[in-house]
């Protein structure tokens, strides 16, 4: 099955998360043979308040309104394997759980859960309540991986960029892609 990645960006505070994961895909171009993105309003608001800019729209990717169900990871038959949601809100969450494909981000997931292929979501919400946790384990049991967008701090990082950078290459590490990163027990140099 060809490499295909479906990115969704919720309004979930954690631009930079998303900022960072498209950044990484472009550098890694030649281990997929294609990207979706869809982004909500939402996110769209989050990325210029806490990102000061719309570069969101400057990427060499194919984006989807959230309306758009003619969108090839839609559907099953297009063999997309992987998907993202980076920020994933707890509405967001809340959706995928209960299997409400309300719009192009649910529907996705709940494709990428029914054909068993990978969902990744970096859910990013702080302090989590009983319902977020029931719906990260339904996710979970479906198949589905919850990764909280919790950066790690054992390379040293100096800067805001790299530390979310490490909940970012974390992330695509789940999601099967090679790339150069630090590594527990590595050089700091």
């Amino acid at each position: 099955m060809p490499n295909k990645i479906a990115v969704a960006i919720t309004g979930a505070s954690g631009a930079i998360y998303a900022k960072l994961l498209l950044d990484r895909l472009v550098q890694l171009k030649d281990q997929y043979e294609a990207v979706g993105v869809v982004m909500s309003k939402n996110a769209e608001e989050v990325w210029q308040t806490e990102l000061g800019n719309d570069t969101y729209k400057n990427y060499p990717f194919r984006f989807y309104a959230k309306t758009d169900f003619t969108a090839p990871f839609a559907s099953g038959s297009a063999q997309y394997n992987t998907m993202i949601v980076i920020p994933c809100s707890m509405g967001t969450l809340g959706r995928i759980a209960s299997g409400v494909s309300d719009d192009l981000v649910t529907r996705a997931a709940d494709v990428v859960l029914k054909e068993r292929r990978k969902l990744i979501l970096a859910v990013r919400e702080t302090p989590y309540n009983l319902i977020h946790i029931r719906n990260m384990e339904a996710v979970t049991l479906a198949g589905g991986i919850i990764c909280p967008a919790t950066p790690s701090y054992y390379s040293l990082p100096k800067t805001i960029e790299e530390l979310a950078s490490t909940v970012v290459d974390r992330v695509l590490d789940l999601a099967g892609l090679n790339l150069q990163t630090y590594r527990w027990g590595g050089s700091h140099s």
